[in-house]
């Protein structure tokens, strides 16, 4: 007896299939019309059960994208961008009773396979296991645009297509598979030329008896962890004789949190700077930073290491890094205890980096995937930017690491205030790590003050005043909290304010170039 490899499968999406996924949609929309692979991280992060890809022979050929929301809200009058969220799936409601249909693209050298089909096939079973009224979606109309003189309103041409007078590509197909006209949604998507920007709002019916029907909530990925424990450190500048005293430093704190079961470390901003105590007289501002940035291979190597063998997440602060174009970088660096490495750029230089050493703004905000859960990084300065903590939350991040170094108490509390803000708005955790101590010999790193700490949201099932733990002023130390990702979820959907559910998509969202 022979067996066959599979050939097509349709299966959920992965966070390692966005690199497949992002080439599907130029292939079938253009290039100025597709999802980033922010957006689709975040439709994985936000729903895992409702996203689906078409594997044919191992390359991916389809791509399915629904959300949960509430039947109110989906049969209310919207634009595409209003009830996707733009394009996150960020109104994904798990109690909502209504599923969604956000998106699907099926690869033009692969249509004879009855791809689309299936998705729809794929999305009506999960309605029913989720025990959901039914489906709702806007389709395109893309016949309309060729038949607009003679049918000036688009309610008449559906009407055509429905009675069969005419053909559309896509009306035509979801009226076969039992999909019922709703209503038409005017200018849902104006960028759609062929449909003149208008949609059908269309809606299977789930055909259990709908008197039976209680929605089973669904919260995210069930894979999460109940709990994450966090430990902060607050890191002392000192002047060091050899690098190997500073690489003592920081294994003994990675040890320390590894000791106490925590999944992530987190060290400030620039902590490295500590290196430039090893010479032997005061470097230049500029000089300073290109003599540190030789250091970015060693330090790499050797968190990345400490990540795996205490098998801990590190947030490794942030590093002054030599980009390829020749300009410097103020660069975290995420080590996870899978062995992996990621950055993230700081975005906005302070003016005294920018003055002192020329560092330059960096490019780009995505969700880190860990074992437990999306994390974001924000380094200093960034943290009091509101755009960047909402772009990585409508990614799925539950928790905001924030690597800072302030000189003096107000700079400080810039930054913590406005991580509390960034807690509460986003309903989300946020911890802090900053550097104390001094370096009487490196320029513009002389003086520091910290009080490092980890927040959460300001609702009941959090610490009364909102923060998890706190440390001392300036004082070395290390701070530890266990975090809820449940109560989390639940806060997001059910606390005593609901930041994101309440969101006004129809006046306003953040829109990453």
């Amino acid at each position: 007896m022979t067996a066959t490899r599979t050939k097509l499968v349709i299966r959920n999406a992965k966070p390692r299939d966005i690199p497949a996924i992002l080439p599907l949609y130029e292939k079938v929309y253009g290039v100025a019309y597709g999802y980033t692979a922010d957006q689709i991280a975040g439709q994985i992060n936000k729903f895992p059960d409702g996203q689906f890809v078409a594997e044919f022979e191992g390359q991916i050929v389809g791509h399915c994208v629904t959300f949960m929301i509430n039947s109110s809200t989906a049969l209310a009058p919207h634009t595409w961008n209003e009830i996707t969220g733009g394009g996150f799936a960020a109104r994904h409601d798990p109690e909502g009773d209504m599923l969604y249909g956000m998106d699907v693209i099926v690869d033009s050298e692969f249509r004879r396979l009855r791809i689309g089909q299936r998705f729809y096939k794929v999305r009506q079973d999960l309605c029913q296991w989720l025990e959901l009224k039914g489906i709702l979606f806007g389709g395109r109309i893309p016949g309309y645009q060729r038949h607009q003189r003679e049918y000036p309103n688009p309610a008449d041409y559906v009407e055509a297509v429905k009675s069969s007078k005419l053909r559309d590509p896509v009306l035509s197909f979801q009226l076969r598979q039992g999909f019922e006209l709703v209503g038409i949604l005017r200018n849902y998507m104006p960028e759609d030329f062929e449909s003149c920007g208008h949609a059908t709002q269309m809606f299977w019916r789930n055909p259990l008896a709908q008197e039976t029907i209680k929605a089973k909530p669904s919260l995210g990925d069930t894979a999460l962890p109940e709990r994450v424990r966090v430990a902060t450190v607050q890191f002392q500048m000192r002047r060091i004789n050899s690098i190997d005293d500073f690489e003592q430093q920081v294994e003994y704190f990675v040890d320390i949190a590894s000791d106490y079961r925590a999944d992530f470390v987190t060290f400030p901003e620039l902590f490295t700077l500590q290196l430039l105590s090893l010479e032997s007289k005061p470097l230049g501002p500029v000089e300073a930073i290109e003599k540190i940035s030789e250091y970015t291979p060693r330090f790499i190597a050797f968190m990345e290491r400490l990540a795996v063998s205490y098998n801990i997440n590190i947030i490794g602060g942030s590093h002054p890094s030599r980009m390829e174009d020749g300009d410097i970088h103020n660069v975290a660096y995420i080590f996870l205890r899978d062995g992996s490495v990621h950055t993230q750029q700081k975005l906005h230089p302070t003016p005294s980096e920018r003055t002192w050493w020329n560092i330059k703004g960096g490019e780009g905000n995505s969700v880190i995937q860990t074992d437990c859960g999306p994390i974001g990084v924000m380094i200093c300065y960034d943290s009091e930017f509101p755009e960047i903590a909402r772009h990585l939350v409508d990614q799925g991040a539950l928790m905001l690491f924030v690597p800072f170094c302030t000189d003096e108490r107000r700079g400080y509390l810039r930054v913590r205030y406005c991580c509390a803000a960034r807690a509460i708005e986003n309903q989300c955790y946020v911890v802090l790590s900053g550097v104390v101590g001094n370096l009487p010999n490196v320029e513009n790193m002389d003086i520091h003050y910290a009080e490092s700490c980890i927040l959460t949201p300001s609702d009941f099932p959090f610490a009364r005043d909102g923060v998890a733990a706190d440390t001392a002023p300036n004082t070395e130390t290390v701070a530890i909290a266990d975090l809820s990702l449940s109560d989390l979820l639940t806060a997001r959907q059910s606390g005593a304010v609901q930041n994101l559910k309440d969101r006004r998509f129809d006046l306003y969202r953040v829109a990453w170039k």
